[in-house]
C-alpha cells in the first residue's frame, strides 16, 4: 500500500467521564508542534458521564480542516459502539481495540487491520488504584499511537513536563502508562503504519486556540469592564475565560482591586438587565449565552433596541428546539437573533468562522453597539467556541481607539440650549447620548414606551412612526460599517456558493473539489447583518445561488429573500443540520444530487456539461 504522510483521519471512540479529552488534547497538541497542520473535533454527550464520546483529528498537509467521514484510524474503546465504530473504518484502515477482552466475531471485516492491544491488563498489572487504572488506559492508548504514528516522542515528553512538572507522581504515571502503550506495539505490530506523520514546519505562525478563549480575549481588548451571565452550554468558557484574563489583566497597578465586574445572575433575563443597565450608564458590557437564553432575553432586547441602549450578547449556538441536544452544533438561531423581540425590530449580527474571527469580531461588536446604540450579537457556535482551531496568532493593533459614538460630554451640555434624547441632528439617523451624572441638562427619561422624537410619551401615530422610522434608517445605515462579506471568484464561473460561519472550512474543500472536476463556483462567506451591500451585488451576479447552513429552515436563505432584492427562484438551500461539523463530503452530496422536490437532475452538472 502507498505510504500516505501527513494525511489521514483518525477517530478515538470512548466513554464520557474516563478521562479521555487529555489523552486526546496530548495527541493533538503533539500532532502541531510536529509542525503538522491539524484538526480535532470533540463530538461529547451533554450527560456528565456514561455515554459515548467521539474525538476526531483530521491531519492534512493542504490545511484542511473539516470533518472527515472515513477514517483510516479507529480507536475503539466502548464497547456500547464497537458496532458502528467499526462500520466507520476505511477499507483498508485500521481498528485498535482493547483486547483484554475478545472482540465479537462478528464485528471483524476483512478489509479491515485490527490491532488488539491489552491496555486494562497493562494498567492493571502496573497500577494499583481504580480510578487510576481507568484514567491511566486512555493514556497507554497514546502511547500506542505514538508508536503507529510515528509522533515524536520528545514532543510528547514536553508535554507532559508542562502539564505536570510540579506534580511529580502525575508525571511519572503518564509516562509510565504512554511508554507501556507505546512498547507493547512496537513489539507486536508494524510500526508506524503505512499513514503516518513526518515533521514539517507549517505552524510557525499559528497557535491552537478555541473560539470561546478566542472571544474572552476579545472582549478584554475591546474595552469590556462588565460582564453578566448564566450558565449555559456552550457558552460558559467564555465567562470562564473572560473572568481569567480580567484578573490578569483588569486589576489597578497600584491597589491591586478589580477593574472589572462579572455577575453570575440567577437566570437570563437578569442577565441581559445587568448589561443593559451598564451599557446605559456608559460601561462596555455584555453577556455570553445560547439559543435558549436568547429566548428568555427577549423582552429585554426589544427595550434596549427602542431605547437605544448598547449592549453585547455572544451567542454560541448549539441544537435546538428547546433543550436540544446542548453539546451538538448548529446555525440555529439567525432569525431568532436578527428580529428579537416582539414587534418590529432588526438586530446586528456578527458571523465569525474561526477564532481568529472571534477575537477582532468581539471588539467591532462594541464599537458598533456603541456607535449605533443598539444589540449586538455575535454568532459563534459550539465547533467555532469549543473545539481548538489552528489559527494564525492573534495581534493587535496598540493604536485602537473605541468608536464610542456620540456622547455628549459636559461642556457640550452646558452649551446645550435643550437636550432631546431621541433628536439627531442634521438628519442623521443616531441620536446623541449623554451618561447618568455628567451635567444635569443631560437627564432624560428612558422609554420602552411609545415615545416622540423628543423623548416624551406619545400613541400619536405620525410621531410613533416617525422614531421607528428612523431606527429602521440607523440598522440600514449599519451595512456600511459591518465587516464585508468574503468573496472568492473563479474563473469560468456561472453559479455561486454562498455560506456563514464555521461551514467556511467544509464548503471551502468541497469547492476546491469541484473545480478539480471542471465545476468552478464562485465563493462568498457573509460575516454580519445587515447585509453589506456587495452580498446583493453577488446574488445578482450569478445564475444561481447555492447556500450553505446548518439549520433544517434555510434560516439564512429566508433573510436573503427578506432583506435583498434576490428573486426566491434563485436560492438553492444546501441545509445540513445532523449536530456535528460539516465535511466537504456533506456539501457536495447536497450541491450534485438531483433535486427530489423539483425533478431538476443534476443541475449543478448540467451546467457544466
Amino acid at each position: 500500500m502507498r505510504s500516505r504522510i501527513n494525511d489521514f483521519a483518525i477517530k478515538l471512540a470512548n466513554v464520557n467521564g474516563t478521562g479521555s479529552a487529555s489523552a486526546n488534547g496530548l495527541i493533538m497538541q503533539a500532532i502541531f508542534r510536529m509542525g503538522v497542520p491539524v484538526s480535532g473535533k470533540n463530538l461529547f454527550p451533554s450527560n456528565i458521564q456514561g455515554l459515548p464520546t467521539w474525538y476526531e483529528i483530521r491531519v492534512n498537509p493542504k490545511g484542511y480542516t473539516a470533518r472527515a467521514l472515513d477514517y483510516d484510524l479507529m480507536i475503539a474503546m466502548n464497547a456500547q459502539t464497537y458496532e458502528r465504530d467499526v462500520q466507520e473504518v476505511r477499507s483498508g484502515g485500521y481498528l485498535l481495540y482493547d483486547s483484554s477482552w475478545p472482540l465479537d466475531a462478528e464485528l471483524h471485516r476483512e478489509d479491515v487491520n485490527f490491532i488488539g492491544v491489552p491496555l486494562a491488563r497493562l494498567c492493571n498489572e502496573h497500577f494499583r488504584e481504580p480510578r487510576e487504572r481507568i484514567l491511566m488506559k486512555n493514556i497507554a492508548t497514546a502511547g500506542a499511537l505514538i508508536a503507529l504514528l510515528n509522533i515524536d516522542g520528545a514532543v510528547v515528553e514536553q508535554l507532559i513536563e508542562e502539564k505536570y512538572g510540579r506534580k511529580k507522581a502525575l508525571r511519572e504515571s503518564n509516562k509510565r502508562a504512554l511508554q507501556l502503550g507505546a512498547d507493547y506495539v512496537r513489539e507486536h505490530f508494524s510500526c508506524p503504519l503505512d499513514f503516518h506523520l513526518e515533521t514539517m514546519d507549517a505552524n510557525g505562525d499559528k497557535i491552537l486556540i478555541d473560539g470561546n478563549t478566542a472571544t474572552a480575549l476579545g472582549c478584554v481588548y475591546g474595552g469590556a469592564t462588565v460582564a453578566a451571565w448564566y450558565p449555559i452550554t456552550p457558552a460558559t468558557s467564555v465567562m470562564d475565560g473572560f473572568k481569567e484574563f480580567c484578573e490578569q489583566y483588569r486589576k489597578d497597578p497600584k491597589t491591586g482591586e478589580n477593574n472589572f465586574a462579572i455577575l453570575q445572575a440567577e437566570d437570563e433575563l437578569a442577565a441581559i438587565a445587568m448589561v443593559i443597565g451598564a451599557s446605559w450608564n456608559g460601561a462596555r458590557a455584555f453577556t455570553s449565552t445560547a439559543g435558549p437564553g436568547v429566548s428568555l432575553m427577549n423582552e429585554l432586547l426589544g427595550l434596549a433596541y427602542y431605547a437605544e441602549i448598547p449592549a453585547v450578547i455572544i451567542d454560541v449556538q448549539r441544537v435546538g428546539p428547546s433543550t436540544g441536544m446542548p453539546t451538538r452544533t448548529q446555525q440555529g438561531d439567525l432569525l431568532e437573533c436578527a428580529y428579537a423581540s416582539h414587534g418590529d425590530t432588526k438586530h446586528i449580527l456578527l458571523i465569525p468562522a474561526n477564532p481568529a474571527e472571534c477575537f477582532h469580531f468581539a471588539p467591532k461588536c462594541f464599537d458598533l453597539a456603541e456607535r449605533f446604540q443598539t444589540p449586538v450579537f455575535m454568532m459563534s457556535d459550539l465547533d467555532i467556541g469549543m473545539n481548538d482551531w489552528v489559527t494564525p496568532k492573534l495581534t493587535w493593533d496598540d493604536g485602537y481607539v473605541p468608536d464610542r459614538g456620540k456622547v455628549l460630554t459636559a461642556e457640550q451640555l452646558e452649551s446645550t440650549s435643550k437636550y432631546f434624547r431621541y433628536l439627531p441632528e442634521n438628519g442623521t439617523a443616531v441620536a446623541a447620548r449623554t451618561l447618568p451624572g455628567v451635567h444635569s441638562k443631560g437627564a432624560f427619561f428612558t422609554r420602552g414606551s411609545g415615545h416622540n422624537k423628543f423623548g416624551g410619551y406619545t400613541e400619536v401615530p405620525d410621531e410613533y412612526q416617525e422614531v421607528m422610522d428612523r431606527l429602521l434608517r440607523k440598522h440600514k445605515e449599519a451595512a456600511g460599517w459591518v465587516p464585508e462579506p468574503i468573496i472568492e471568484e473563479r474563473a469560468g464561473a456561472r453559479v455561486g456558493v454562498i455560506t456563514i460561519g464555521g461551514c467556511d472550512p467544509a464548503v471551502r474543500e468541497a469547492l476546491d473539489i469541484l473545480g478539480d472536476t471542471g465545476r468552478p463556483l464562485d465563493y462568498m462567506r457573509i460575516r454580519a447583518f445587515p447585509f453589506h451591500a456587495k452580498v446583493a451585488e453577488f446574488l445578482a451576479d450569478h445564475d444561481y445561488c447555492y447556500v450553505v447552513e446548518q439549520n433544517r429552515d434555510g434560516q439564512l436563505c429566508s433573510l436573503l429573500i427578506l432583506e435583498t432584492p434576490v428573486a426566491k427562484e434563485k436560492i438553492r438551500p444546501v441545509l445540513i443540520y445532523s449536530g456535528f461539523p460539516l465535511s466537504a463530503k456533506h456539501v457536495i452530496d447536497v450541491i450534485t444530487a438531483p433535486d427530489v422536490i423539483t425533478g431538476k437532475a443534476q443541475e449543478l452538472n448540467a451546467v457544466y456539461s
